[in-house]
Order: structure tokens, then sequence, then C-alpha cells
């Protein structure tokens, strides 16, 4: 069964990011040489969805984002720079590129952005109370990632194991089946993700 993910544009006008997006993706399909239907059986997402992602009509979700992710053999922050102006050493707060998944309540800041000879790279995470993502999969088998709560609670379930984190605490694992990431409340949780490619 495909999934319809996106959150829909609405009537107004895409942000500059998404458009970015929807071009780089589009590109990538056709670097590929894949059709809709081709790029549709591999993630499990629908053509209309898929399209719509490409057009702008909608902006993809972090789960959408990381099933494209894992077809396209690159992390979210990886896709996400491709996407920027060429990487500086010094990232300033204000150039941070901030991303959000409306429809999850997911903010995800670019801290320190994947830059050409690093392997980490740093990602500020916010999940309102209530707020429950799954990733069926690691964008890249093995990847390394360390979760540091700042503020609040958070849920996480990898390798079939649920941890609950508090402010302060910080799980190490690398990735590679289904996670999950879930912000039981009553208040939003905001926590650092490490990165670093296997």
């Amino acid at each position: 069964m495909r999934q319809e993910e996106g959150a829909a544009t609405g009537g107004t006008e895409p942000e500059a990011v998404d458009v970015r997006l929807a071009g780089r993706l589009a590109e990538l399909r056709a670097e590929r040489g894949w059709s809709l239907g081709e790029l549709a059986e591999r993630t499990g997402v629908s053509r209309s969805t898929l399209s719509r992602a490409e057009r702008a009509e909608i902006s993809p979700t972090a789960s959408l984002l990381n099933r494209l992710c894992g077809v396209y053999g690159r992390t979210m922050s990886q896709l996400l720079s491709e996407v920027e102006a060429e990487p500086a050493q010094l990232v300033r707060a204000a150039d941070q590129t901030v991303w959000e998944d409306q429809a999850s309540g997911f903010v995800r800041r670019s801290v320190s952005p994947p830059h050409a000879g690093l392997r980490g790279e740093l990602v500020e995470g916010r999940l309102r109370a209530g707020a429950d993502i799954a990733y069926d999969r690691p964008p890249v088998p093995g990847l390394e990632q360390h979760i540091w709560v700042l503020d609040g609670r958070l849920e996480v379930m990898a390798q079939e194991a649920e941890h609950g984190l508090d402010a302060g605490d910080c799980l190490r694992l690398r990735v590679w089946g289904p996670t999950r990431f879930r912000c039981p409340g009553p208040d939003e949780v905001r926590y650092v993700l490490a990165v670093v490619l296997p």
C-alpha cells in the first residue's frame, strides 16, 4: 500500500526552500532515468504525491523525505544542503536552514550542515507535545546518531528497544532499521542530533 505524504501548500505561495527542494528532487529522479512510476515502486509513495512534491504543490513531510533520501543514498541534511548556497565553514545562526513538517509538528534546524570532507553534521530538532514521527529505514544503513536532549522529554524507539530521554540524556546508536521519535509532553522537546556517516 502506498503512502500519501506531504502537507498541501494551500492557496499560499510555497516557501523558497520548498521550491528549490522540489527542483532538486526532480533532478535526482531525472539523473537516474526513473519514471514517477519507478520511483513510486521504490519508495512506496504514490505517483501523485511524488509528482506534487516535485512541483512544490506540497511541502514534503519528514517521513516522505526520509523515503526519498533512502532511494537516493543521502541523509536528509545532505539533501537539504544541496538546495542551499555553497557551504561555509562558519554557519551563523541566522543562516542555518530551518525546515518544518507542519503535519507532524517537527521543526529541524541544520546547525552544522554537511560539508565536503566532513563526515558529521549537527541538527537541532523540536517536536511539539504529542508529535510522533516514524521512519521505516535510515537514509544510509549503519548511520551513527547521537541524540542529546536539551529540554523536555523524548521517547526513541530503535532496534526494537524504547528509550526515554530527559533533559541532559544522550542516546548513542547506529541505525539499521526503523526508528520512531515521540514527544509525550506536556511540553515540546528540543534536542541535538549528531549524525556521522559510516
